[in-house]
């Protein structure tokens, strides 16, 4: 080091504390432009949404048919979740002359909502955006705590950033344009909340079991709350996933492996649902369990109609690689959400995630089949 070499310190002010409404009812789509329009004086919204929405005619029901700019991810779903369609969202409000005064509409499911909360988070170093989600999954889930991103060619979310919304709307009717297997699959999200944080609203799934799978609006309304409700709690607390907010993750680890090596055939919350049955495999293997919680979770995702076993199709290899490359790894390897009881997640010396060795995971994946 040579003998002139000179250091100085920055000092970066703390982030001020913030706060963003989420608000749920029953068929308020329609009148949401007014009150946004009126939020957000000055703005210029641009709209992401994707095919399947317009086919379903919420736009018109968003907008009142009024001629908003906007991008439609074609085709909708994991598929396009891709940073090539960020690339093209970004581009297209350069070309429209589109500055930092815009304000992204995210009005759809998972995907729409990670695609439309990056490219809010990296257009123009950040813009505001506001999360109308229409899919089971991501009224559980993913339009509330400001998790964004896409994937790359090897795993799940490899592009991404923290960028929390300006405001949630969630209108529990726009889940009756979903086909059976979409609306089901989303609400392993659901129940993974329950297992995780609250016993009471596990036996809330189980009572309202019927009512849930006939899609009762005041049932779901209930359901969107209490996921709102917990997921407020923990990211309020962890908002950039340092320690607690990894509980989040329960069913993830092996759930997101065993959805990239299907190439997307398989839904989320249907990886979800699988990934939370392997990881109380590790429970028991690891001496974990005294209570029936993976029977009854087992039983709850029977319910749905929803994926037990990791398909014959996907090796124990392949899910073992795409562990290594998960992202939150540590040394090539994943740390693990676990449970203690049902609806109470473990913590050991104050942290969340926890160290599995690779023969019990192998072990347990052995048994998914």
């Amino acid at each position: 080091m040579g003998l002139n070499v000179q250091k100085l310190d920055v000092s970066v002010p703390a982030v001020a504390a913030s706060s963003y409404p989420i608000t749920i009812g029953q068929r308020i789509l329609g009148g949401l432009w007014p009150q946004i329009k009126d939020q957000w004086p000055g703005h210029t919204p641009f709209i992401v949404t994707d095919a399947e929405l317009v086919k379903a005619g919420h736009i018109d029901t968003l907008t009142g048919a009024e001629d908003i700019p906007m991008y439609v991810i074609d085709p909708a779903g994991e598929v396009s979740k891709h940073i090539q369609t960020v690339v093209a969202i970004v581009e297209m409000m350069e070309q429209q002359s589109f500055g930092r005064d815009t304000i992204i509409i995210a009005l759809g499911g998972g995907t729409v909502g990670d695609i439309a909360g990056f490219a809010a988070a990296i257009f123009k170093r950040g813009i505001p955006v506001v999360q109308i989600p229409t899919t089971t999954v991501a009224q559980a889930d993913s339009s509330v705590g400001g998790k964004t991103g896409v994937d790359s060619s090897v795993s799940k979310n490899a592009f991404g950033a923290f960028w929390q919304p300006a405001a949630v709307y969630i209108d529990v009717a726009t889940l009756a344009t979903l086909d059976d297997r979409q609306y089901r699959a989303g609400l392993g999200e659901s129940v993974k909340h329950a297992a995780i944080r609250d016993k009471e609203y596990f036996e809330f799934f189980e009572t309202n079991i019927q009512a849930i799978c006939d899609r009762d609006m005041s049932v779901l309304e209930q359901i969107a709350y209490k996921n709102c409700r917990i997921k407020a709690d923990v990211v309020e607390e962890d908002p950039q996933e340092k320690n607690l907010r990894r509980i989040l993750n329960y069913g993830h680890t092996i759930g997101h492996a065993v959805e990239s090596a299907s190439g997307f055939e398989l839904l989320h919350g249907e990886c979800v649902g699988i990934g939370m049955i392997a990881a109380g495999k590790i429970e028991q293997a690891m001496g974990l369990v005294a209570d029936d919680r993976l029977e009854r979770i087992k039983a709850i995702l029977g319910q749905l109609g929803l994926p037990t076993k990791i398909p014959a199709v996907i090796t124990k290899n392949q899910i073992i690689d795409l562990l290594r490359k998960d992202k939150k790894a540590v040394g090539k390897w994943p740390r693990f959400v676990l449970l203690e009881s049902l609806g109470k997640t473990l913590c050991r010396d104050g942290q969340w995630a926890h160290e599995v060795i690779q023969d019990v995971v192998e072990k347990c994946l052995d048994e998914m089949y």
